[in-house]
């Protein structure tokens, strides 16, 4: 069972929206945060809103995490050009280094974009007890679903499907 979060408004939310909360529920607003690529990049999760999110948390050495890859990949090859996108939230500190992560996406040809949860913030914050941990997240920043163990392909496309 999913606990309730924070009361508060998501940062940039819109005056049409107030009556949605922050939080881990289905119809509850994403909570937002920004982290940094492998590349130094930072991706905030807000400035995805408009296109319909799998937000997913791993690590490279978790075998059901593994063997979703290659799901994950395929899903995100057929629909990254139809408003959907994978933000892949690496559990960093479960990792032996910035080398063994950046291999892991060689290995898979993992095109997505991967951010490091450096000190366990994001983790904490969505609850990520088990991995995967996937929120599926609509094209308004609230989340629909949330998922705990692998994803298949069909599994994506059925939850995305159902949702704007």
């Amino acid at each position: 069972m999913l606990n309730s979060g924070s009361s508060s408004l998501a940062p940039g939310q819109a005056s049409g929206q107030s009556s949605l909360k922050v939080g881990l529920n289905k119809g509850e607003l994403a909570p937002d945060f920004e982290l940094r690529t492998l590349e130094n990049e930072r991706i905030r999760l807000s400035e995805l809103k408009g296109q319909k999110v799998i937000l997913n948390l791993w690590a490279t050495w978790c075998p059901p995490c593994r063997a979703e890859m290659p799901d994950m990949q395929a899903f995100y090859e057929q629909e990254k050009d139809q408003g959907v996108t994978i933000l892949a939230v690496n559990l960093f500190d479960t990792e032996q280094g910035e080398e063994q992560v950046a291999a892991f996406l060689k290995e898979y040809g993992i095109t997505f974009p991967v951010v490091l949860d450096e000190g366990k913030q994001i983790s904490r914050l969505y609850q990520a007890i088990s991995i995967p941990t996937s929120y599926i997240i609509d094209s308004q920043g609230v989340i629909q679903y949330k998922m705990i163990g692998p994803l298949t392909k069909e599994m994506m496309e059925k939850m995305l499907a159902s949702i704007e």
